[in-house]
């Protein structure tokens, strides 16, 4: 899925309370398909890094990437404490902006990462208009998260957890050092492309050009997890979407098969599908079968 060139598409702001939310819309929204709503990971990110799903549009689906309050293109709130940034204002910020861009009576929600967990929260509320939903590497709760980051970093190669827990205890996170042993777990289990694709480099930058969102929410690092979602979960309420869903993870995805595992086991209508050569970005790492399965499941929707 070639991130250039891409269709043509509009771009602007919506109003969301005193804030906005900037958006891109490649494709034609209300042509007879619904709308595919990319939802971004981070918290804290932007939707750079997934702007390739773009190319769906190329087969009649129209494509909405939106950044998320506090990062890209939307308002920046960087003197805002923990207890704005909550689940409960991004859930506020989407369903604000399907209404704003007149898509909320036919859409599909596609989140990746933190922006599945949104998504499923969003879609277990059984919103009359959402036709399906779709997953992309992503837990079903940070706990479960936190005990396969464990695993994880216990497998890195020798040396390299134990820089990375001396900075996190002395609370160096920011230093070269531990930048570079990050990059280790990141290289095995974020994005395995070498080198990083510009898109993703383009989210990776951002994140760190205003990291309010990222470090009140999660932490210094997608592995140590300490900010305010370390406990929150969405195994609760994932029994109760009601529209198809597709699961999609990496077979090296920072996202492993325990923490995926409660969406396949409570969502009544679910497929997961595991990209093989993949970690966390597999519409990055395997973009042609991201495409065909992506594509074969929104085609099975309106049949």
């Amino acid at each position: 899925m070639s991130a250039v060139p891409l269709p043509p598409s509009s771009k602007g702001c919506v109003p969301f309370g005193e804030h906005a939310t900037w958006y891109r819309v490649t494709g034609e929204p209300r042509s007879g398909r619904p709308a595919v709503v990319v939802v971004h990971g981070g918290p804290g990110s932007t939707h750079d890094y997934l702007l390739n799903i773009a190319a769906l549009s190329e087969e009649g689906w129209p494509v909405v990437h939106y950044d998320q309050i506090g990062n890209g293109g939307s308002t920046h709130l960087p003197e805002r404490g923990e207890d704005f940034w909550t689940p409960e204002l991004f859930l506020d910020e989407l369903d604000n902006l399907l209404h704003r861009l007149d898509v909320a009576d036919d859409y599909v929600l596609l989140g990746q990462s933190w922006g599945g967990m949104l998504a499923a929260r969003h879609a277990a509320g059984r919103p009359p208009g959402l036709r399906g939903l779709i997953i992309a590497n992503s837990p079903a709760s940070y706990p479960l998260w936190l005990s396969e980051m464990k695993v994880l970093r216990d497998r890195l190669p020798k040396g390299v957890d134990e820089t990375l827990r001396r900075h996190e205890a002395a609370g160096t996170t920011g230093s070269d050092e531990y930048f570079a042993a990050m990059r280790v777990f990141y290289e095995r289990h974020v994005c395995r492309l070498t080198p990083w694709p510009r898109d993703y480099l383009a989210s990776f930058y951002e994140v760190y050009n205003d990291p309010t969102v990222y470090y009140t929410m999660n932490g210094p690092s997608e592995f140590h997890v300490i900010g305010t979602l370390r406990d929150w979960s969405v195994v609760d309420c994932v029994a109760d979407i009601a529209v198809p869903t597709l699961l999609i993870s990496g077979r090296h995805d920072e996202a492993t098969p325990a923490t995926v595992q409660p969406f396949q086991d409570l969502i009544p209508d679910v497929r997961w599908e595991i990209f093989e050569e993949s970690s966390h970005m597999p519409h990055l790492e395997e973009p042609e079968r991201f495409r065909r399965v992506v594509g074969d499941y929104l085609t099975n929707l309106i049949r």
